[in-house]
């Protein structure tokens, strides 16, 4: 399938660079509408009773809640003072009704909760007409209004501004962020590569990538609400994976072309190697983002939709666009050459960094196993006293000013004035009369008869135990539904909203006997809120572990025919996403970092990000575990030899794993520099999870444990083996200089009659055994073209060293029982006379045998 792919590929490499570049130009101004129409929020539960408080605020109290906070303040005159009012009223009673719905001063509610303990400042909330797009309109078309107001000093906060700064402050981190990696990246990428063409390639796939990421995502504001968190996260994703998929298939393709394939020959072998093993991990990575799909929380389906489809972009970029430009440079790709290529390495040499550590590996997996695994614990210990929070306004920079409001009004204000426990009461009501009968049948229906209306008096028993509560301060009634029969009520209290204490009480009120004229009470605010998210997730988590496991592990016995490889791969990760979220508690709960990353610490870590980081972390983690087992598959086809397999593919794999792994870590370290909390705590969870992953568990601990299992690595029960043959997309052999390694194969001549003999070499003094099966029996010579061949079991696609090389291959088919192991059979040509090489089975269709001719 990936020849096919390959040959296609190259075939119609103009056309497909000329649609590309074509369809970057034309969807390059949609992907820069984005800004400007993601939204704030989404981590609440949507079938949650804080969630359907939250809706009842707006649709049965003519949605009170503030879009815009404004802030007033004067260091000599107080806010009762004339001079004040008619100030601050002069600058609202100017804003233009189009925009505004409804507007609360300190003199219009009479509350003393709007007047700061000092008495200089007050504040205006301000309500806005329209969806969330007109309120960011709305408050575009007002904000230079707000502030123009005589002898005041004014901040705005709110929501719709927080929002504004949120939009702002993620284009200017992303930019931030290019500025900063791209020319990081490019002198990198010398270093590996040696020349300026090389080098440059995979910065163009990433830039084709973070278009689509922002094509994609503006796509998805047209059918479903995206999270201003988005655009970060799916930029890092697709920007780093497709350099890390474009450095595996550059690699690939020059080591084609300097074995002296063609361009077509070297295209269509880096996609039936490399190209396979970009596209299975692609599927996978997708496949652990699409798992955020199963949470009802729009944060997390908006990002999980977005990476998941941003990874397909990139993969699709590093299959089609990348090979099609090489299938167009051919040797070109190494011109401008300006340093060594360091990245030429990882092949069967005996000598170098990595060989030394595959020897020592190889030689005390015991140790290595359980050195790994204590680090690995040790830096998961500080998860275990995790504390979940809720993202607020300190996800923004310090000197941000709708945070400033925010801090303001907790700090100088009554305590929590802003984030009170709603509580909504269904009052049950009766008929003021009995109803009146229907009319006659065709003259309509006279109405129906008046119900008892709803006063602060129906919830006068209710507010006496709430104000008897621990810790609260107030209970005030803030709004009449008289259409729904409800009475809302603030509970105001003396303790940080997420503090156990707060949630103590949210579930005191939650767990209270209804008055008898009460038909249901529903709590909702902040605190609600985090604690119903943190149930939905929990209750979500399970199933979305369950399908992202199953799915992975399915996509990994496709890959290697095991069902032992996909369980130690799930095992590992869960160590490395262990280790990543035990430095997040230290870093961002415990505050260890805050300093040096410059943020403020809450003293918890929100609960979605941490499931967005669990879906990442899942899916790179096993990006680096396919390359490596990729390899060591290869070899064990090729050797039979568990712990040489081993050794030789953590050899061949371990620079360019660095090396992709090092291009990833600068991305995501100038992500890191965000100023927005949530992307820089994602950003240090990920570097975290690549640094682990890439040394720690694929360089030492994963060797060790498949040292130490040996044969059992590769297990596989007689009816999956037969199953797994038939849809196995294995890595065919790398061909010998001149010949494409995906030439298809030709069907061996098998001569009747001339029957095997004890040979020399490996077969002297033995007697080959009698192979079965009705396309050798008897065994006889084998020719191809009237050369002679001899049996092989090669599958590698790095070639032997060239003494050993044929000078072509051929697949042989048959029919027959194997008497030992399960290998592929080919039939390998030589130029004069064949040697004495051990053949394998394919399937079920051969056994051993040993022939000399």
């Amino acid at each position: 399938m990936f020849e096919s792919a390959g040959r296609l590929v190259y075939r119609a490499r103009w056309t497909l660079l000329v649609l590309s570049l074509a369809a970057a130009v034309l969807v390059a101004p949609l992907g820069m509408e984005l800004f400007g129409r993601m939204a704030d929020g989404g981590f609440e539960a949507p079938r949650a009773d804080s969630t359907t408080a939250a809706r009842w605020n707006d649709e049965w109290y003519g949605g009170d809640a503030p879009d815009v906070v404004v802030l007033y303040r004067h260091p000599a005159v107080k806010a009762r003072d004339p001079r004040y009012k008619k100030a601050v009223h002069d600058s609202l009673r100017g804003l233009p009704r189009a925009y505004v719905r409804r507007i609360v001063t300190y003199w219009t509610s009479g509350s003393k909760e709007m007047v700061s303990e000092d008495g200089h400042s007050t504040y205006a909330l301000v309500t806005l007409k329209g969806g969330p797009q007109a309120k960011q309109d709305g408050y575009a078309a007002i904000a230079d209004r707000l502030e123009r107001v005589e002898n005041l000093q004014v901040e705005v906060g709110g929501s719709v501004p927080l929002l504004k700064e949120l939009n702002d402050q993620t284009g200017a981190d992303l930019a931030r962020a290019e500025a900063i990696s791209m020319p990081v990246l490019l002198v990198l990428l010398v270093v590996v590569f040696g020349s300026l063409v090389a080098a440059g390639l995979p910065l163009i796939v990433g830039l084709f990538s973070v278009l689509g990421a922002l094509v994609l995502l503006r796509l998805l504001t047209e059918v479903t609400e995206v999270s201003v968190f988005s655009l970060n996260v799916v930029t890092m994703l697709g920007l780093g994976l497709s350099i890390d998929y474009s450095l595996f298939v550059l690699k690939a393709f020059r080591e084609e072309i300097r074995r002296g394939a063609t361009n077509e020959q070297a295209v269509v072998a880096t996609m039936a190697t490399a190209g396979r093993t970009v596209a299975f991990s692609g599927l996978t990575v997708a496949t652990a983002l699409l798992g955020l799909l199963l949470f009802p929380q729009m944060f997390l389906r908006s990002i999980g939709l977005g990476a998941a489809a941003v990874v397909l972009v990139a993969m699709g970029a590093a299959l089609v666009v990348l090979p099609a430009v090489l299938g167009i440079l051919g040797r070109r790709v190494d011109a401008l050459r300006i340093t060594p290529d360091f990245g030429r390495g990882g092949g069967r040499g005996d000598g170098g960094l990595w060989h030394a550590v595959a020897s020592s590996v190889m030689r005390r997996p015991v140790a290595y196993l359980i050195v790994v695994t204590v680090v690995l614990v040790s830096l998961a210990v500080p998860f275990l006293h995790v504390k979940f929070g809720n993202v607020d306004h300190r996800v923004l920079p310090a000197a941000s000013e709708s945070r400033g409001v925010a801090e303001t009004l907790d700090r100088d204000f009554a305590r929590n004035s802003m984030s009170p426990i709603d509580v909504h009461v269904l009052v049950e009501r009766s008929f003021t009369e009995r109803p009146a009968l229907p009319g006659p049948l065709g003259q309509g229906h006279q109405p129906i008869s008046a119900v008892t209306t709803v006063t602060p008096a129906d919830v006068k028993p209710l507010v006496g135990r709430l104000e008897r509560l621990p810790h609260v301060t107030g209970v005030d009634v803030r709004g009449l539904s008289q259409e729904n029969g409800a009475v809302r009520l603030s509970v105001r209290y003396d303790v940080e909203p997420m503090s156990d204490a707060a949630q103590e009480l949210v579930t005191l009120i939650r767990s209270m006997a209804p008055e008898p004229n009460v038909r249901r009470v529903v709590v909702g605010g902040p605190t609600a809120a985090q604690m119903d998210l943190l149930d939905s997730l929990l209750a979500t988590l399970p199933w979305m572990a369950l399908v992202v496991c199953s799915v992975t592990g399915v996509l990994l016995f496709a890959a290697f025919g095991s069902l032992v490889l996909p369980v130690k791969a799930l095992l590992m990760n869960v160590l490395s996403i262990g280790a990543s979220f035990g430095v997040i508690v230290w870093a961002f709960q415990d505050g260890h970092l805050a300093s040096v990353l410059d943020f403020t610490s809450t003293g918890s870590i929100e609960a979605t990000v941490t499931v967005l980081i669990l879906a990442v972390v899942f899916g790179l983690s096993m990006d680096y575990e396919l390359f490596l087992l990729s390899r060591v598959r290869a070899e064990w086809l090729r050797t039979g030899d568990n712990t040489a397999a081993v050794a030789a593919g953590l050899q061949q794999t371990g620079g360019v794993i660095t090396s992709a792994a090092l291009l990833l870590l600068v991305v995501i370290g100038a992500f890191s520099t965000a100023g927005i909390t949530i992307v820089k705590l994602l950003g240090v969870g990920m570097f975290v999870a690549i640094v682990v992953d890439a040394t720690l568990v694929r360089a030492l601990l994963v060797p060790a444990t498949m040292r130490l299992m040996g044969g059992v690595n590769w297990w596989l029960p007689g009816p999956l083996r037969r199953f797994h043959a038939r849809i196995e997309l294995r890595e065919p052999p790398t061909a010998p200089p001149g010949r494409p390694a995906s030439a298809p194969p030709a069907r061996a001549v098998i001569s009747p009659g001339g029957g095997g003999t004890a040979g020399r070499g490996a077969g002297a003094g033995r007697r080959p055994p009698e192979v079965r099966g009705p396309a050798l029996d008897p065994l006889s010579r084998v020719t191809v073209g009237g050369r002679p061949a001899v049996f092989g079991a090669d599958t590698d696609p790095v070639p032997l060293a060239a003494e050993h090389e044929p000078p072509g291959q051929v697949e042989l088919y048959g029919a027959g029982r194997p008497a030992g192991g399960e290998r592929a059979g080919w039939v390998r040509v030589t130029e004069g006379r064949t040697r004495v090489v051990r053949a394998g089975a394919r399937g079920e269709g051969w056994t051993w045998v040993e022939v000399d001719e």
